[in-house]
C-alpha cells in the first residue's frame, strides 16, 4: 500500500456515517480509498446501501486535513501498518466483512500456520478462572499457539502473562491509539509484550479509550482466532459480546463452566446452556474439540509420504491437490485433462497409500 492509498484509508475511516463495512463497499466499487473521494456524488449513490446521508460527510475537506497530520506522524514515528487489502494483513480477520480497514501494529508479531486463540473474560477474575488459564495455557504449549486477548484487568492480563511465561507469542488488541495505554497500571508488561509478539488497534496514535471502542475491539480479538475462549463472565459483560461475534463470524467459542451460585460463572454457564458455547473442562478438551492432535499426525504423514515415487495419472492429481487444496471431482478432472471414470479409481489408489482423503460434496483433499 502507498503512502497515498494510506492518507486516504485514514480520511474515509473518519467519514461519518460510513462506517468499515460501507467502506469497504465504496471502495470495491470505485476502485481505491482515493478513488472514493474523488468519484461524483451521483455515481456513489447508485451503489447498493449506500444513500445521500452515507455520505454526506464524505466532502468535508477536515477529514482530509486531519487524516493528512495522522499519515505524517505514522511515517515520521515508523509505525507499522496494514490496510484490509494487503497480503501482511491478518488472514482470518480478512474473512470478517466489518474488519479494520486499518489496523496498526506495534512488536514482533509474526505467523506461522500456528493455531490462535482468543481468551476473554471478567476483569473482577477469581482464583478459580486464573489457575484455569495456567492449567489451560500449560496444557497446549506443545501445539505452540498464539493467544490473543485485550489487555485489560482480571483473565485479559492474565492470559498474556501466562503466555509470555510459557514461552508462547501474544496479542494484545487496543481500544486506543498506540502512543496509549489502558490501564496504566499495565505499562509495565508492554515490553514484555512487544518481545513476545505485540500490540494492535485500529485506533489514530493518539485516541483515548472510550466506551464504544471497547465493544469495537471485541470483534477484532474473535476475528484473529479460530477460538474464543471465555474463562469467567457475570450475565452481563465484553467477554459475552465477544462470544456473540466469534459465534457470528462461525469461529468456535468455549466456555468454562462453574458453580450456579458463582456471580462470575453466570455468563458462561448461560452461554452452555443456549448451546452458544461448548463446555471446556481442560486443555484436553480444547485440543480434541479443534482437532490439534488430527492435525499434527497429518503434518507427520506428509512428511512420510514425500519420497513415495508417484509416476503418470497419481502424481498429476497429487500434485494439483497440494496446489489447490480442497476440490470437487468435476474440477480436479477438467483442471488434470483426466476423464473421471479414470480419476476414481487413481483417487482410490492415493487414499490406500494414505495421501488423500475424501470429503462430503465429492471434495478430495491431500492429507
Amino acid at each position: 500500500m502507498n503512502e497515498k492509498e494510506l492518507l486516504y484509508l485514514l480520511a474515509l475511516q473518519k467519514v461519518k456515517g460510513i462506517g468499515t463495512i460501507n467502506a469497504k463497499k465504496l471502495i470495491a466499487h470505485i476502485g481505491s480509498a482515493e478513488a472514493v473521494f474523488s468519484e461524483k456524488k451521483q455515481t456513489l449513490q447508485k451503489i447498493n446501501g449506500i444513500g445521500s446521508n452515507t455520505i454526506s460527510d464524505l466532502y468535508n475537506k477536515e477529514n482530509l486535513k486531519n487524516a493528512a497530520k495522522e499519515c505524517d506522524y505514522i511515517l515520521a514515528n515508523n509505525i507499522k501498518y496494514n490496510s484490509f487489502l494487503d497480503d501482511s494483513y491478518p488472514e482470518k480477520l480478512k474473512h470478517c466483512i466489518d474488519g479494520p480497514l486499518l489496523l496498526f501494529s506495534d512488536g514482533n508479531i509474526h505467523y506461522d500456520k500456528q493455531p490462535i486463540i482468543s481468551i476473554v473474560g471478567t476483569r473482577k477474575m477469581t482464583s478459580y478462572g486464573r489457575d484455569f488459564i495456567k492449567n489451560l495455557i500449560d496444557g497446549i504449549k506443545e501445539y505452540n499457539p498464539i493467544i490473543v486477548s485485550g489487555f485489560a484487568y482480571g483473565v485479559d492480563i492474565t492470559a498474556h502473562k501466562t503466555a509470555i511465561k510459557n514461552n508462547l507469542q501474544t496479542i494484545a488488541v487496543l481500544a486506543n491509539g498506540i502512543d496509549k495505554m489502558y490501564p496504566k497500571v499495565h505499562a509495565k508488561y508492554i515490553h514484555q509484550v512487544l518481545e513476545n509478539g505485540g500490540f494492535y488497534t485500529e485506533h489514530w496514535h493518539d485516541e483515548e479509550p472510550l466506551r464504544e471502542y471497547f465493544l469495537k475491539r471485541n470483534r477484532i480479538i474473535a476475528g484473529l482466532s479460530e477460538a474464543t475462549i471465555i474463562i469467567e463472565s457475570a450475565q452481563r459483560g465484553g467477554s459475552l459480546v465477544t462470544a456473540t461475534i466469534a459465534n457470528s463470524y462461525d469461529r468456535d467459542v468455549f466456555a468454562v463452566p462453574g458453580r450456579t451460585t458463582d456471580t462470575f460463572s453466570q455468563g458462561c454457564n448461560n452461554l452452555i446452556r443456549t448451546n452458544r458455547a461448548a463446555l471446556l473442562n481442560s486443555a484436553q478438551d480444547l485440543v480434541y474439540l479443534l482437532n490439534w492432535d488430527q492435525k499434527k499426525n497429518a503434518k507427520k504423514i506428509i512428511q512420510r509420504q514425500l519420497f513415495i515415487d508417484l509416476k503418470g495419472d497419481e502424481k498429476i492429481i497429487y500434485d494439483y491437490l497440494q496446489k489447490t487444496g480442497k476440490v470437487l471431482l468435476d474440477t480436479i478432472s477438467l483442471e488434470c485433462k483426466i476423464p473421471i471414470y479414470k480419476i476414481s479409481g487413481v483417487l482410490v489408489n492415493l487414499e490406500l497409500q494414505g495421501l488423500v482423503r475424501p470429503l462430503p460434496g465429492k471434495l478430495f483433499e491431500v492429507i
